[in-house]
């Protein structure tokens, strides 16, 4: 038996602490209106992504690794891009928004379908994140340009609180296995 289809009791204390900064992550976002500067933005995605990337890489045997780094990569990313090219975080912030929720998504439904494959449990949680996700992505093109000055803060938030709850959801779920 492989390492990958044993049960990963010790990694539930991790997840459990990543849905957690999750969650404190989405309440900072919907105090933070555009007004503000995207500055703020760009550390809640870099926060975000690299506390991703440090518990995927201690989890590295868990289901779903490879759906897990991407996710933490695009977080990254997206706050790299908004730090390098602060034109874009300016004029298409929007776009960069939606793109990000879109791609996010489709990782997070991949990785819920993974977990599922390996009948980790709680993985429906993942999947509702994937197509929250999504759902917001489409809300932002539908809500243009009258939603722009209030909402990405909000759209962030739901987020973060959806893909930590996910988290804190499938960690309890492992600690119980």
């Amino acid at each position: 038996m492989s390492t990958a289809t044993l049960p990963q009791h010790h990694h539930w204390k991790l997840e459990l602490i990543e849905g957690i900064v999750l969650i404190l992550l989405a309440f900072a976002a919907v105090f933070m209106p555009l007004r503000l500067g995207v500055t703020l933005f760009v550390w809640l995605f870099l926060i975000g992504g690299t506390m991703g990337l440090a518990t995927t890489f201690m989890m590295r045997d868990a289901p779903g690794f490879v759906w897990s780094l991407v996710s933490a990569i695009l977080a990254i990313a997206t706050g790299l891009v908004l730090v390098f090219i602060p034109e874009l975080a300016v004029v298409g912030f929007p776009l960069l928004l939606m793109a990000f929720l879109v791609l996010e998504g489709l990782v997070t439904i991949m990785l819920a379908l993974e977990h599922w494959r390996q009948l980790s449990g709680r993985w429906g949680f993942m999947l509702l994140s994937g197509i929250v996700d999504l759902s917001l992505a489409a809300f932002i093109v539908l809500g243009l340009p009258s939603t722009a000055s209030w909402s990405f803060g909000l759209i962030l938030a739901v987020n973060l609180f959806f893909g930590g709850g996910a988290m804190i959801a499938m960690a309890l779920a492992k600690r119980g296995d």
